[in-house]
């Protein structure tokens, strides 16, 4: 390595593309705890049912909440799923 070169110790999560991309679904009335658990642990990766109530609750509780955050393809891609789900959406954002 030259003396201009710096090896980057700190690797970084970052993919230079920008800021992740948030899927966030919406309180209703017409959805249940059950419903919207079932939803998100059928779409989103390594959310378990019981993850998934939690999420759901805090849905339920603060009016909406952000299930997923990373790549704008893969947040379309969840983003549409759970909208089939019957969810009601947020528009993505960053």
């Amino acid at each position: 390595m030259s003396p201009a070169t710096k090896e980057r110790i700190d690797q970084g999560t970052g993919t230079g593309l920008g800021a992740p991309w948030n899927v966030i679904v919406l309180n209703d009335n017409h959805n249940t705890f059950q419903g919207v658990a079932a939803a998100l642990s059928s779409t989103i990766p390594n959310v378990s049912y019981e993850n998934a109530l939690r999420i759901a609750d805090r849905i339920h509780n603060s009016g909406q909440a952000v299930v997923w955050s990373g790549h704008r393809e893969a947040a379309e891609l969840y983003w549409e799923q759970l909208r089939d789900f019957g969810l009601t959406m947020a528009p993505l954002e960053r």
